[in-house]
């Protein structure tokens, strides 16, 4: 229809609007409005038809539509009804706030809207009636007028209030007044009671409950408000409650509701604005995956954004996201992106996409150029993106060095993205850059620790790096949080590398448990893929390295359904060949998998071959091994065909074929000679070469295989294996060092043994001890260690082999490892029992009863030789050492005289005349044991032994004469052994001690050390000798005696205690003394030293020491309640040893005499006595324990009553006491003491004497010095008391002087010198003697100080001033403060 046609059809709507044919108008009018949608008259002239025709809402929608057109036009506003001024008014006005208030915002005199208001004032003067129906929708018309002009406040308030006056039930006027007036809340309260639905109400009374921080009710009000009335202030009131009840998550959702609230008032206020709709269309595409595949929605929204502002980009990013995740269409989304970046080159994300779907597309071409062009603009430290693809796209095409490049660069923009280090990681990976890559991945699972790929692939390298350990924590990490196919696949592969490692070290029980873990884990991969052939293969291997220990040790845990029982069930423990036979299956699996792997049907001949190997078979196995190895052998000949180049398949056929079964060896030379054809580098198949032809009995031909293997892998251990079996084979020399030589490359079991049968064997022949072919094969290489190592490594794999358990007992006995040798050898006993041979036996038996004669046992012993022929020597003298250790004397003499009759040689005889020597003398047979030890000296061939005998029975009985008549025979035969120098060095000694010549006992032993410096038995001797013959040196000896025994664990307790020996404490020197060695001996370094009890004594005697020190010094001790713990710990380490009983009653006496010496210093009486009836329960008979308990008892009786004399029936108990103790010395000076504080002079004095004359028989030269020296105390304090009579005097010098001829004494000295001070102190001869004494400088401390005091005595009473100003100068130098008060006391008192 053209302009014409429009012209005459609104012609022929007036015309019908005259001639009142309204309808016939109204569709002329609907067709000029299909041509012309906003035509202007043709909207006037539908109102004008529809109001005649009493459509008035239809009429008020043309007439407001043709004022929205052409507001300045009058037709619409010059309308005229029939039905009155009023209604007339009514509509303009209504028109009008709908119109022109929305568009015009009134800005300066509000001109139009006061006249409106103005009209309705006017207009509702006329309404009538009044209320009713016209009028009340006039008023809220009215009102609504008034709230749309921000001025009118006061007047809106005072209209509503008239409106609810004439119409209460109205609730319009009071939402517009809780509208204006939002602190109301009794509006909120009146607008709730009239509507308890309304939704402005609830809203306005949640808002007032969040302001006064009543957050429940807000939410509560708030939540139901807004299911009735959607406001995004209401939606932000909400989300605020929500947020302050820490209830995120509703938050959030109530943001989002208010944001999209806001939104669509924007859109709607706003239809022409871009950027709100795709607002909204973002904030449908965030809801969630619904609004994103709801087209009207989300889509719909970013469209309308796109039309409205083309330019807009991320609006077409957003497009590309939908066409991308929803609607799946790359080519729409690519050209999405592809256009957001163009017009963003900052859009990082669009830029991203674009390339992503372009390396989709390969179009690889695009992608580049985005990239490069990306790269080429950005500066350092920017378009993380464009580096970070560009890296990727390298490390896919193999570029890895560029693609480090360029993830590093994308790392410096980022360096907290862990993807962008797992992607640098995979580049390094390629790279072959491991601790590069593993410092990668690391860092990728620290800035994100539930990524699983970074731990997988650290995992992954260590495992390629032989860091199985490391591997399988990184893999457990992984699949305890799931079950990660790789990851178990990488676990049990790591799991079954460790065990072939520890089988390679034959620690078979770890290997077969952590075989049975690779299973397990091998399993779970496989119940999740059973399509993976690798995972089948895995298995197989798992389950055939347990053909290579024992069988005895593989029980082996496989899931039931593994097994071939019922899945239902628990998992099923499997013997060797049931384990083999799984494997079996697991590799046929495999093969049905992949069925043209030649490596498969490797495994699966190599698994045959284990099961054919086994010598015995389970009743659910009955192949026979010649069924087996012809399987084994078909199926390497199916894996060459299939690969006849792979040299190892030949050399398992080669091997297959030459095993006893099959015994082919024309074709198992054929399979050697074709691998080395295949690869002439083939150490193996030249080692199999030379054993075959070894087997055949032609050496030279094999000599040059194994030589050839030799050149090829010098570390191959088999190939040295057959050039040691050929050297033996042919009697070479070099025999015992090749096998030494492989015992050093590896633990094979053929080469194990066969270096400890050679090393036995020279051990046994003693006929070559001082050739230098034995002390390099035995001494200098360490051979017994050596030997003992690796058989005890071969007997926990072969426990079937008696040969060597008896060659490991043998070891262990040379080592002095008494308790493994007697279970090797009861090991071969009972594997001997079971077989025929009776030789081997009786040696064996022998040897059992040896090693429990040694271990002590002997009643088992006796039992044992007794079940030998008895027909060889070792055996009869065993027996005899059996009897007499069992204590059965008269039975060990006869069996060693059987020995007697049936030695063959002078030396056997002698010693066995010896050892009847011996069992003479315990029998109390003197005169017989000298006379068999005086035949032994007279025979061909005597030994040193009998002489050493024979003196020390001259010692024991205190025959001088005898003694030194064996010594000097005895020296005359020379050092024979360096255990005979150590014994005739200790009976020198003991001689010079029984001779009372004290002095020479040091030096002798100090000449011996000279002679053997390199001996450390002699050195520890002297280090025992010192602190009892030469006491004062023994601090000065320490130190060469502690370098000397640096090879012993047991120097630190020598030195500790010499320490003791020279009173070293801390307070003389912090750092070296006897409690810090003593606590160094009972560190963990010195793990043997914390069983020896004599650790713990010397710790005890420290502390002593240290307690001490702190009493005399007037400090407080420090180390106090240590007594009785230390006590236990003794007496738990002397059980522990098993000492003999005499030894360790005398170790539990002193030990108790310390502890109660320690708590008795300490004032601990009540504890002390405790202590000593606990232990008296237990040992009633125990004298030194009655001592103890005496002197406890006595102390506190004198501590009772000061001065009170004890009763004669306590003294007579108390004499009693120590009589029952004859040898303690320290008794008999309590004894001495107690006299002496009770005035019993003459009693004390014979308890001293009584005393050193026990030190001289026990030949104790410290004892007998500490007799005299506290008998001379004695006598020297009655002198000074002035004690009338000479005796006193004389006393003192004859003990002093008996002192001094044992050796030198400083105390002795004193003695004598305040001796002369009491009888002659002005003489100047007592000057002389002080003097020496106080100026000495080797001198103990305290006898310095006492002569000092003295000596300024003696020379106050001369006035000497001159002298004693010397005097106080050296005490100044020396720091002596107590002597200068001294001085100054007398010189007060003298003045």
């Amino acid at each position: 229809m053209s302009n014409k046609e429009v012209k005459a059809a609104l012609k022929s709507a007036r015309e019908a609007i005259k001639n009142k044919e309204f309808k016939d108008a109204l569709k002329h009018c609907k067709a000029v409005l299909k041509l012309e949608k906003n035509n202007y008259n043709a909207w006037v002239f539908i109102g004008l038809a529809a109001s005649e025709l009493e459509h008035t809402d239809q009429a008020q929608t043309a007439y407001k539509k043709a004022v929205e057109l052409e507001p300045e036009q009058l037709l619409a506003w010059q309308v005229r009804w029939e039905n009155g001024v009023v209604d007339i008014i009514y509509f303009l006005m209504l028109l009008l706030v709908q119109i022109l208030l929305p568009r015009q915002p009134f800005g300066n005199g509000f001109v139009c809207g006061h006249q409106l208001i103005t009209a309705f004032e006017k207009a509702m003067v006329l309404m009538d009636p009044v209320p009713g129906e016209q009028h009340k929708k006039f008023s809220a018309d009215y009102v609504k007028c008034l709230s749309k002009l921000p001025k009118d406040e006061p007047k809106m308030i005072v209209a509503c209030e008239s409106m609810l006056s004439l119409y209460p039930n109205q609730s319009y006027p009071l939402e517009v007044l809780c509208v204006q007036n939002e602190g109301a809340v009794s509006c909120f309260s009146r607008l709730l009671d009239l509507a308890p639905n309304s939704g402005l109400g609830h809203l306005g009374l949640g808002t007032k409950a969040l302001q006064e921080g009543r957050f429940k009710d807000a939410i509560q009000d708030l939540t139901q408000g807004l299911k009735r009335l959607s406001s995004s202030t209401g939606w932000c009131s909400l989300a605020e409650a929500q947020f302050k009840m820490q209830r995120y998550s509703d938050c959030a959702m109530s943001c989002s509701q208010g944001w999209f609230t806001l939104l669509y008032h924007y859109v709607i206020q706003i239809p022409d604005c871009g950027e709100y709709y795709f607002f909204l269309g973002r904030l449908y595409w965030d809801m969630g995956e619904e609004t994103r595949k709801d087209r009207s929605k989300a889509h719909t929204h970013l469209l309308k954004a796109a039309k409205l502002d083309p330019h807009l980009g991320c609006v077409f990013r957003y497009l590309g996201h939908y066409y991308r995740q929803v609607a799946n269409d790359h080519s729409r989304s690519r050209g999405c992106y592809k256009k957001a970046f163009e017009m963003d080159n900052t859009d990082a994300e669009s830029g991203a996409a674009s390339v992503d779907l372009s390396m989709e597309q390969d179009d690889m071409d695009t992608a580049l150029a985005i990239l490069q062009s990306v790269i080429e603009k950005a500066t350092p430290g920017s378009a993380k993106w464009a580096w970070m693809r560009r890296g990727l796209y390298y490390l896919k095409i193999g570029e890895y060095q560029q693609a480090v490049a360029d993830l590093q660069a994308a790392l410096r923009a980022d360096p907290e993205d862990w993807v962008c280090w797992e992607c640098l990681g995979e580049a390094y990976l390629n790279r072959r850059s491991f601790t590069a890559a593993l410092k990668a991945f690391g860092k990728a699972h620290q800035l994100q620790p539930s990524s699983i790929y970074s731990v997988y692939q650290a995992a992954a390298i260590k495992q390629t790096l032989g860091k199985f350990r490391e591997a399988v924590a990184e893999y457990l990490q992984i699949t305890a949080q799931q079950d990660y196919v790789p990851a178990l696949k990488g676990l049990g592969e790591c799991q079954l590398s460790l065990a072939k490692c520890l089988m390679e070290d034959c620690r078979d029980k770890g290997a077969i448990e952590l075989i049975q873990q690779a299973i397990q884990n091998l399993f779970r991969a496989v119940e999740m893929r059973p399509d993976m052939s690798c995972l089948w293969k895995l298995l197989g291997d798992a389950c055939t390295a347990v053909g290579t220990v024992t069988p005895n040790s593989v029980q082996v845990l496989v899931p039931a359904p593994l097994a071939g029982l019922d899945p239902n069930t628990q998992s099923h423990t499997l013997n060797q060949a049931q384990t083999l036979k799984v494997g079996e299956r697991c590799y046929a699996r495999a093969l049905k998998l992949m069925p043209e792997v030649p490596s498969l049907w490797n495994d699966l001949g190599l698994n045959y071959y284990r099961q054919s190997s086994l010598s015995s078979f389970t009743e659910d196995n009955l192949t026979s091994p010649s069924l087996l190895l012809e399987k084994a052998q078909q199926c390497l000949k199916k894996a060459i065909m299939m690969d006849s180049d792979n040299h190892s398949y030949w050399n398992a056929l080669g091997v297959i074929s030459m095993s006893k079964g099959l015994e082919n060896f024309a074709l198992a030379q054929h399979c050697f000679i074709k691998s080395i054809q295949v690869e002439p580098n083939n150490v193996v198949a030249w080692t199999n070469l030379g054993t075959l032809y070894l087997k055949n009995g032609n050496i030279e031909l094999a000599h040059k295989a194994f030589k050839i293997a030799q050149s090829l892998e010098p570390l191959y251990v088999n190939c040295w294996i057959g050039q040691a079996l050929i050297a033996e084979r042919v009697g070479s020399y070099d025999t015992m060092d090749l096998f030494r030589h492989t015992t050093e490359l590896s633990t094979h079991m053929e080469g194990v043994k066969g270096y400890a049968y050679w090393v036995c064997s020279t051990l046994l022949d003693k006929s070559n001890r001082d050739s230098e072919l034995y002390r390099y094969n035995i001494v200098q290489m360490n051979a017994i260690s050596a030997a003992q190592v690796a058989l005890s490594k071969y007997t926990e794999r072969i426990q079937s082999d008696p040969d060597a358990f008896i060659m490991l007992g043998f070891l262990n006995e040379h080592l002095q490892l008494k308790r493994q040798a007697l279970k090797a050898y009861k090991r071969a006993v009972d594997l001997l029992k079971s077989m025929s041979s009776t030789e081997e036996l009786a040696f064996a038996l022998g040897s059992y009863g040896r090693a429990l004669c040694t271990f002590g046992q002997s009643e088992e012993a006796v039992r044992v030789y007794n079940s030998t022929p008895l027909q060889e020597l070792s055996d009869l003298a065993g027996l005899a050492l059996a009897y007499c250790r069992a204590g059965l004397i008269p039975e060990s003499i006869k069996a060693y005289e059987r020995a007697l009759a049936v030695a063959y040689t002078e030396k056997e005889k002698a010693y066995i005349l010896t050892a009847l020597a011996l069992l003479q003398h315990r029998q109390g047979n003197l005169d017989s044991a000298k006379t068999l030890l005086f035949k032994c000296s007279m025979l061909k061939e005597p030994i040193s032994e009998s002489l050493l005998c024979l003196c020390a029975l001259g010692l024991v009985h205190s025959d001088a004469t005898l003694a030194a008549a064996a010594l000097t025979e005895l020296l005359k035969q020379g050092s024979a052994s360096v255990n005979v120098t150590e014994q005739q060095c200790l009976l020198t000694c003991a001689l010079l001690a029984l001779q009372g010549n004290y002095s020479a006992v040091q030096r002798e032993a100090s000449r011996a050390v000279h002679s053997n410096p390199g001996n450390p038995s002699l050195w520890a001797l002297l280090s025992r000798l010192v602190p009892q013959y030469y006491p004062k040196k023994a601090n000065s000896y320490m130190k060469l005696i502690c370098c000397n025994l640096c090879v012993l664990q047991r120097a630190l307790l020598y030195s500790g205690v010499n320490q003791l020996a020279s009173g070293r404490h801390s307070g003389e020197d912090s750092h070296r003394n006897a409690l810090k060695t003593m606590q160094r001996a009972e560190s963990p370094l010195f793990s043997l030293l914390l069983d020896d009890p004599a650790t713990w004594a010397g710790l005890m005697a420290a502390c002593h020491t240290e307690n001490t020190s702190c009493y005399l010094s007037g400090a407080a001790p420090s180390r106090q309640g240590l007594e009785q713990t230390l006590m236990s710990v003794v007496s738990e380490k002397g059980v522990c040893v098993c000492l003999s009983r005499p030894l360790a009653q005398a170790l539990e006496g002193w030990v108790l005499k310390q502890a109660v010496t320690g708590l008795m210093l300490g004032g601990q009486l009540e504890q002390a006595e405790a202590l000593c009836s606990q232990v008296l329960n237990v040992s009633p008979e125990h004298p030194a324990v009655m001592l103890s308990l005496r002197q406890v008892q006595c102390q506190r009786l004198l501590l009772a009553g000061r001065g009170t004399v004890l009763p004669d029936s306590v003294l007579e108990q108390l004499h009693n006491t120590v009589m029952l103790n004859p040898t303690n010395l320290g008794a008999w000076h309590w004894l001495a003491e107690v006299f002496r504080s009770q005035g019993l002079l003459v009693q004390a004095v014979m308890a001293y004497r009584q005393s050193l004359q026990l030190a001289s028989q026990l030949g104790l030269h410290s004892s007998q010095v500490a007799s005299l020296l506290r008998l001379a105390l004695l006598a020297l304090g009655n002198c000074m008391a002035g004690v009338p009579g000479n005796e006193w005097t004389d006393m003192i010098i004859e003990a002093t002087t008996e002192v001094l001829k044992l050796g030198s004494s400083p105390m002795a000295l004193l003695f004598q010198a305040l001796l002369h001070y009491v009888t002659k102190m002005a003489a100047r001869e007592t000057r002389r003697l002080l003097e020496r004494l106080a100026y000495a400088q080797d001198y103990p401390v305290t006898v310095a100080q006492v002569s000092s005091w003295y000596l300024l005595r003696h020379l106050h009473a001369k006035n000497d001033q001159e002298l004693i100003n010397v005097l106080l100068q050296h005490a100044k130098m020396k720091g002596d403060k107590r002597l200068l008060e001294f001085h100054s006391l007398l010189a007060s008192s003298s003045s």
